[in-house]
């Protein structure tokens, strides 16, 4: 089965100028998954979706494919993930005259992932036909609360949250989605405008440094500063 990894790195940022040349451990952000990418060893071609020529020569040093200049009006602050990954895996299938069968989502601003997570969720849709999308996701015990319309009050988003427990015994969960760290889906999906299906697998993760997604400068300091955590901590 064919695999594709799709990289979205849009030139244009607000809260952070050039967010994706940016350095995290002396490496631009766009480095990382391309790196976890060729790491995982599931991945057939690694395609960088960019609207910047200076991102495109930055991924393809670093090995990636950079086959088309993503359009302007696919690279704006409207523009959904899922209309640029679409527009991607099309537009590569197009140019090679090929088709591929599971699409690999990873962003540059998620940079504490593991490699084991995208090669898991690839080998797992390869194994089980049944499941669409497998993707990390971070385990919370934290209530959520949501602003209703209609009552024009702020009410909790599931009715069990009122049951106050201590989070060790609760027994309700909730997964934050965290597709930019890891995310595998059909290649179908993709081509119908769907970033992940309704059968899902989730690779639960521990680890709270996932979290982080870099978009101003404050995340890109604290992203910094953990990063060298972990560096001591090995």
């Amino acid at each position: 089965m064919k695999t594709i990894c799709i990289i979205l790195a849009r030139g244009g940022s607000k809260g952070l100028k050039n967010k994706n040349l940016r350095k995290l451990n002396n490496k631009p952000l766009i480095y990382y998954p391309i790196y976890y990418a060729k790491k995982s060893k599931v991945i057939d071609n690694i395609v960088v979706s960019t609207d910047s020529q200076s991102i495109a020569k930055v991924a393809k040093s670093f090995g990636a494919e950079v086959p088309f200049i993503r359009p302007k009006n696919l690279a704006l602050d409207s523009t959904t993930t899922e209309n640029s990954l679409k527009h991607a895996l099309i537009s590569y299938e197009t140019l090679h005259k090929t088709k591929f069968d599971i699409c690999v989502f990873l962003t540059a601003t998620d940079v504490f992932r593991e490699v084991k997570w995208i090669s898991n969720s690839v080998k797992i849709l390869k194994k089980n036909k049944k499941i669409e999308s497998v993707f990390s996701g971070y385990k919370t015990h934290k209530n959520f609360w949501e602003w209703d319309k209609r009552s024009k009050k702020w009410v909790r988003i599931r009715p069990w949250m009122k049951n106050y427990a201590s989070r060790q015994i609760k027994k309700n969960k909730i997964i934050r989605e965290d597709t930019g760290l890891a995310c595998a889906s059909r290649a179908s999906l993709w081509r119908k405008g769907k970033r992940i299906g309704d059968k899902v697998h989730i690779l639960i993760n521990e680890d709270s440094f996932s979290s982080i997604d870099i978009h101003d400068k404050n995340d890109l300091d604290l992203a910094n500063f953990a990063y060298k955590l972990r560096l001591k901590k090995k």
